[in-house]
């Protein structure tokens, strides 16, 4: 049994803090960790003796705590699982951001990943479905706070039909260009179409599910340009420039 299997919920919470605050800060002493989750000196401590004790830590008193590899991949998992319901209440149901990350918060730990997986298949086809989008989840939104009619619907049809035929025209030459993942803005989307870039780096973007026809979306671009980061799946991940442009991207 591999050490991130047996984890409670309470030690996922502990290994995310020290991923995220590794993220802010690059370094990880216990007082930050009962800092962010509002804990006792003595509750870290022995958190942190048992993530040692199954390997996803380095840790020695009065030292920064490291991740182990293994400790990585158990945070990495832990954190995608709360982006992925968080993305999914705020984007698909329209929930308020507060109350989606609370949910998400109290749902990571227990949800199947072969479910998870569904919630992230279905966020990406409601992003690039004609019908779905953010005017669709507005319409959701509307739903939810308004007695159920159907008075609209016919007109909406027709509006999405109409915009359908202009995104044809208007944007499928720009979506057959061969851009790059490089040549994207924050915020822009598009689905990959091809990887180039090999090696580790290419193995890792296998990993986290960069593959022909995943959706990714650029959150930030550095100053020069370099890193870039994405996401992908509820991964997040940090590119440089040149294994950017080793990925081509269909742009939505």
């Amino acid at each position: 049994m591999s050490p991130d299997e047996t984890l409670t919920a309470s030690l996922e919470d502990y290994l995310e803090a020290i991923f995220l605050i590794i993220a802010e800060k690059q370094a990880v002493r216990p007082k930050d960790i009962a800092r962010r989750l509002k804990v006792s000196s003595a509750s870290v401590t022995g958190a942190l003796r048992s993530l040692a004790r199954r390997k996803l830590i380095n840790y020695a008193p009065y030292d920064v705590i490291t991740l182990t590899a293994a400790g990585r991949r158990a945070a990495e998992d832990v954190v995608r699982r709360h982006e992925v319901l968080r993305d999914f209440f705020i984007r698909v149901l329209a929930v308020p951001e507060k109350d989606a990350d609370a949910a998400a918060c109290k749902m990571e730990h227990s949800i199947p990943k072969v479910i998870l997986e569904r919630f992230v298949r279905f966020a990406e086809f409601v992003e690039v479905c004609p019908r779905g989008g953010a005017k669709w989840i507005a319409g959701f939104s509307y739903h939810c706070d308004q007695e159920n009619n159907l008075e609209h619907c016919e007109e909406c049809i027709t509006t999405t039909l109409k915009e359908l035929k202009q995104r044809q025209q208007q944007g499928g030459k720009k979506s057959m260009m061969k851009m790059t993942l490089r040549d994207l803005n924050p915020g822009d989307k598009g689905k990959v179409v091809r990887i180039k870039t090999r090696g580790e780096t290419g193995k890792r973007m296998v990993e986290m599910g960069i593959t022909p026809g995943a959706l990714v979306e650029v959150e930030r671009v550095a100053p020069l340009g370099d890193p870039i980061d994405i996401k992908v799946k509820g991964y997040h991940l940090s590119l440089r420039k040149e294994d950017a442009e080793g990925i081509e991207i269909g742009v939505l």
